[in-house]
């Protein structure tokens, strides 16, 4: 019965993944084809889902994804500043700069965490929740070359705060979060310097928060 029980759990989570990366749904039967089991199966996994509210069907009798994930969402938001703060903190105080974790949500880069250095008497006051288009900044343009599947340092220089300087690279290999860590400054940048500092703390953090 327990090996049982985990098995649906299993399915179940496949399902919800499967639904998350195809935003237009599936059809029980590609359902059942992707997870190489019935549709009788496949029905009672979404009916489960509907339950709960994670999973809906639209009128054409598609799966997709329900609105209760939102909620899943919403609590996982403080959990991924929890892990970002160190990682941040150790690169504001490296750099002298402000630091920050930029998601995507669509077409807008969201400051999640900011972190400013302790030891600097002039820095950029950025705050968390500051939105921005992805086509401008460091972090946007970070998070875009992430996108096209050429992930790179990004450098920019007055394209949010007039004088104020960014460098920023993207999180990578995680295929659930579009984001990227980055430095912003009155101050000169130097990107041989910058560059290195940003990339480590992405990368430190996407190791953190691959589980």
């Amino acid at each position: 019965m327990a090996v049982e029980s985990a098995q649906t759990l299993e399915r179940g989570l496949r399902l919800l993944r499967l639904l998350a990366e195809t935003p237009n749904g599936l059809t029980p039967t590609e359902l059942a084809a992707a997870l190489g089991v019935s549709r009788p199966v496949v029905y009672r996994l979404v009916a489960s889902l509907q339950n709960e509210g994670f999973a809906r069907r639209d009128a054409a009798g598609r799966v997709l994804l329900g609105f209760g994930v939102v909620k899943l969402a919403q609590a996982v938001q403080p959990l991924l500043m929890a892990a970002a703060v160190p990682a941040l903190r150790r690169l504001a105080e490296a750099s002298g700069a402000t630091a920050h974790l930029t998601v995507a949500e669509g077409g807008e880069g969201l400051a999640m965490a900011v972190v400013e250095p302790s030891w600097t008497n002039l820095h950029v006051a950025y705050r968390a929740g500051s939105r921005h288009p992805l086509s401008k900044g460091a972090a946007g343009l970070a998070i875009l070359s992430l996108r096209e599947g050429k992930p790179r340092i990004q450098a920019t220089e007055g394209q949010l705060q007039e004088g104020a300087r960014g460098v920023a690279a993207p999180i990578t290999g995680l295929e659930w979060l579009e984001a990227s860590v980055g430095i912003i400054s009155f101050g000169d940048l130097d990107v041989r310097v910058a560059g290195p500092l940003v990339s480590e703390a992405a990368k430190e953090l996407g190791e953190a928060l691959d589980v």
